[in-house]
């Protein structure tokens, strides 16, 4: 897995992707991840190849080989998940009145996933293989935060998602 070219980029964002691409490349049974704003929108990814099955429409489970390696294989999914499950926790810890939500995870039978707030209402979307250190992977999780936290400001959210955009239509960035 690689995270998407960051060839035209700021300093700060290639720092992003740099520090993605070492999350994934460094902690075994991550499988994808992605950063999402606070409004939901896809800003980082871990396979820029997933973000461009998530720009064909019926996309599928994304291998051809009929084995999932992802919600449908998709960044684009894996963000929505992550959105909806950020939003849904934020919820919660207000009707329970506990403070701000830190990180949730989710284990199931074939996966993990895992949703740890970055700043500004940002989130940080961990999907794991079965067989994951679940503390492992929120352990750099927690590091990935405290290091692209303070960088990820409107204006940075801004450029990572036009490059994005850019991607999707073939512009130059």
């Amino acid at each position: 897995m690689t995270a998407p070219s960051s060839v035209g980029l700021s300093s700060e964002a290639r720092n992003l992707h740099w520090l993605l691409s070492n999350l994934v490349e460094e902690v075994p049974g991550i499988l994808s991840v992605a950063v999402v704003s606070s409004d939901g929108l896809l800003l980082l990814s871990s396979d820029d190849s997933r973000n461009d099955e998530a720009r064909v429409a019926g996309s599928g489970t994304g291998t051809g080989t009929g084995k999932r390696t992802g919600p449908r294989g998709s960044a684009a999914d894996l963000a929505t998940v992550v959105s909806g499950i950020g939003s849904l926790t934020v919820g919660a810890s207000k009707l329970m009145d506990y403070g701000p939500v830190k990180h949730t995870m989710v284990a199931m039978d074939e996966g993990s996933l895992f949703v740890m707030s970055v700043s500004d209402g940002s989130l940080l979307g961990v999907h794991g293989s079965a067989d994951c250190d679940m503390s492992v992977i929120a352990y750099h999780m927690a590091l990935f935060v405290g290091r692209a936290g303070h960088v990820l400001t409107p204006e940075l959210r801004s450029e990572l998602r036009q490059s994005l955009e850019n991607e999707s239509t073939g512009s130059p960035r």
